[in-house]
């Protein structure tokens, strides 16, 4: 069986470059900046949260000027959730998605949409806590396969990713030890025409729209029309308000 976290851990190790670490900065330190407002006034939640990010807060100072060496942004994102092991993979997949958990929870709290803080009852999702039982471990792969797609459906959005992309994405998947069937379904995915109508009906609310939108912002520069456009579809697809979109793109310093 695919490990969807493992393979988003491994794609990022090869590919997140230097915007999509400024970005992922950013967000850090916005959520930092933010965690009143991004708990709901919820002590709990709050505290939680405080707990959690100033780990990040310590530990970017000093993995700023070269963040994909040892005690970089590996250790960085780890540290959301306590550690993530000796696997920088790990440590990124671990780490982002509670990055972007983080981001989808202080848009939609910050905006008064329901979805993300109603549906949990006001406990931080699953990704910016740890899955606590096998039922939120199985919703956490859910939601870094449904990210996986998201980023490669914007790569897709101004064009079919080439062969020859497609076989350096697979090729580092496999350097990094993604199995068999992880590769398989990687290059099935990057192999099929984009449909994003088909990809909005299996997202299930717009918490989860909005954990996948940011992710799209750190695939690719969003510097042609059609990826602008394909960002608008999406939102408006998966019932993201106009509002909860511009906190997102606040949250990881891009621009709309």
């Amino acid at each position: 069986m695919t490990n969807f976290g493992d393979l988003l851990g491994a794609l990022l190790q090869s590919n997140v470059g230097q915007s999509a670490q400024s970005r992922i900065g950013n967000a850090l330190q916005d959520l930092q900046a933010n965690l009143g407002q991004a708990s709901g006034g919820q002590g709990g939640t709050g505290d939680l949260l405080a707990g959690i990010l100033e780990q990040a807060k310590t530990r970017l100072g000093t993995a700023a000027d070269n963040p994909l060496q040892a005690g970089g942004i590996g250790a960085v994102l780890g540290s959301l959730l306590g550690g993530g092991g000796d696997s920088v993979k790990g440590a990124l997949s671990g780490g982002v998605l509670a990055m972007l958990a983080g981001v989808a929870f202080k848009a939609m709290s910050n905006t008064g949409q329901t979805g993300l803080a109603v549906s949990q009852g006001g406990e931080p999702p699953v990704g910016l806590k740890p899955p606590a039982t096998p039922a939120e471990q199985t919703l956490l792969e859910t939601k870094a396969q449904l990210i996986l797609k998201g980023m490669m459906n914007i790569a897709k959005s101004d064009g079919q990713v080439s062969p020859e992309e497609i076989q350096r994405i697979v090729g580092k998947a496999a350097d990094a030890g993604i199995g068999a069937q992880g590769q398989e379904w990687l290059m099935a995915e990057l192999l099929q025409p984009l449909n994003l109508d088909a990809f909005a009906a299996e997202i299930p609310d717009p918490a989860v729209a909005a954990e996948v939108y940011a992710a799209s912002l750190l695939a690719v520069e969003v510097d042609t029309p059609q990826e602008r456009d394909y960002l608008r579809q999406f939102a408006e697809k998966t019932g993201l308000a106009p509002v909860v979109v511009r906190q997102i793109h606040q949250s990881l310093g891009v621009a709309m």
